[in-house]
């Protein structure tokens, strides 16, 4: 059969589409959403396969294939192809024990992750693992299974270093850009710090979303390495590195169902760090009614989780418990996150103060890594290396090297469609809901248009009084900012009531 290239991002998912009357469909016996297998161009791959009835799609003597699936072949349209029915995954038997409830071994998981890296698994199977692992169905020997074939599941980097660092938030706080200070700082120090970073799939913007405004961080895998010999760190997009790929593809049925067990975030996490090459990692936890840890028992359960499977797996870890009650930063979304590290880098007085003093914590964190730097002066460093520009500078020479884009932060270019959020009460902020700001900032358009987000110009505590401006929600289509008008109808995210009415969180810092 002669393929073609269907134009649909299918996400992480190969998809293979016959037309309804066509021969071998017949004559083969397949049906809709069962794995066939296709051979082209001395390879293989596996793909779902849907029918259609328009031969504007595919005709009856074509074989169609989704952009993943496409790309994967490395071929031209109609280039010949053969199509056959294919074996199912030799670990579905592990699957269907796990989902029956029974504890799986090293090898279980180690079959499981690879047909789950080879994309042998449907878009069901995966839902079908994702589901009987969620809660308290993994114990923790089992967690470390996991991660230990997440991490040979795809490429472990080696830098030929004693000490690799990284640090990692488990997410749920929206402008949460602390990385993007934190490797200046330790690098401009002198450690190696090679951080790769998603990007956002259901918040307003990652860390590889917002450095993308800055600089590139699409780069082939050789240069990337070439940036962090020379300059010591990095913040890129790590879709290039083929770190822990079975990952990716988890979280692409994890995030639609809004799931996110402590097993998995566990497994997910040490496994691209570890892949990576990390040997130190800060980790983030923060805590409050409205981040994915709400109390300081279920942050020191999972706290222990990470120790004992970062034990297991030869990584030094130190685990932070903070303040995940309201957003970190001014801004939601792209731009507007680029604009607070900017300021916060070049010692702007607009700086938000807390983006601010959570990086210098977490990098001093790091620093004190070093076995030259003694236990509590890492912070004093940290702000030393801020304060005195060579951070900055850093910065300016990562930038540089990633590709530097025009970014002014005095006159960031903002979705020029805006509306704004008033108090409709005095008194005082105590509550603002991280997931509806996300939310909001998320339907203006953030973060695929870069200049939409939430600014806020009211935090915990903050006294108000009628009328006053709480934030302002800049889009850049009509829908866009239509859509968040409605969301903010619904609920604008804050509550004003009384200075004792703000809830207090016993964090680390």
């Amino acid at each position: 059969m002669a393929l073609r290239r269907v134009a649909i991002d299918t996400y992480r998912e190969n998809v293979a589409y016959l037309h309804r009357d066509c021969a071998v469909y017949r004559a083969e016996g397949f049906q809709a959403l069962s794995k066939v297998e296709i051979r082209a161009n001395g390879r293989r791959i596996l793909a779902t396969l849907n029918v259609v009835d328009d031969e504007n799609i595919v005709g009856c003597d074509e074989l169609g294939l989704s952009e993943d699936a496409f790309l994967q072949l490395d071929i031209q349209n109609g280039h010949p192809a053969s199509v056959s029915q294919a074996e199912p995954p030799e670990s579905i038997g592990a699957l269907r024990r796990k989902i029956g409830g029974e504890r799986l071994g090293r090898e279980d998981f180690g079959g499981i992750i690879r047909d789950i890296a080879e994309l042998r698994y449907s878009k069901i199977e995966l839902t079908a693992f994702v589901v009987a692992t969620n809660r308290d169905e993994l114990d923790r020997e089992e967690v470390y299974f996991l991660t230990e074939a997440m991490v040979a599941s795809g490429r472990t980097l080696d830098w030929h270093e004693r000490l690799v660092v990284d640090k990692h938030c488990i997410g749920g706080i929206p402008g949460n850009r602390t990385s993007m200070l934190v490797v200046p700082i330790v690098a401009a120090h002198g450690l190696l710090c090679p951080k790769t970073s998603s990007r956002a799939i259901t918040s307003p913007a990652g860390t590889a979303d917002t450095m993308e405004v800055l600089a590139n961080v699409e780069l082939p895998f050789e240069q990337l390495a070439g940036i962090v010999r020379d300059h010591r760190g990095c913040l890129a997009w790590g879709g290039t590195a083929n770190l822990s790929p079975a990952d990716d593809v988890l979280i692409s049925v994890e995030r639609p169902l809004a799931v996110d067990a402590p097993g998995q975030m566990v497994a997910s996490i040490l496994s691209k760090k570890i892949a990576a090459g990390s040997t130190h990692l800060v980790l983030d936890i923060p805590i409050g009614p409205t981040a994915k840890v709400r109390s300081m028992p279920e942050a020191q359960r999972l706290r222990r989780l990470f120790e004992y499977v970062a034990g297991r797996m030869h990584l030094s870890l130190d685990v932070v418990i903070t303040d995940g009650r309201q957003p970190v930063g001014n801004g939601i979304g792209p731009v507007l996150e680029a604009r607070d590290v900017m300021r916060v880098l070049e010692n702007d007085p607009r700086a938000p103060n807390d983006l601010r003093q959570k990086s210098l914590r977490l990098a001093g964190r790091l620093i004190e890594c070093s076995p030259d730097v003694r236990g509590g002066d890492g912070f004093a460093i940290a702000r030393d290396i801020l304060d005195s520009g060579r951070a900055l500078s850093k910065m300016n020479s990562i930038m540089a090297a990633q590709g530097q884009k025009p970014f002014d932060h005095n006159n960031p270019q903002l979705g020029a469609l805006t509306f704004e959020i008033h108090a409709t009460e005095s008194g005082v902020v105590t509550g603002i809901d991280n997931l509806q700001v996300a939310r909001i900032a998320r339907v203006a358009g953030a973060p695929k248009v870069i200049g939409s987000g939430v600014d806020l110009f009211r935090k915990l505590g903050d006294a108000v009084t009628t009328g006053d401006l709480l934030y302002r929600v800049h889009a850049g289509f009509q829908s866009d900012l239509e859509f968040a008008r409605q969301a903010c109808g619904k609920s604008t995210g804050y509550t004003i009531g009384r200075t004792q009415d703000v809830p207090h969180v016993f964090v680390e810092f």
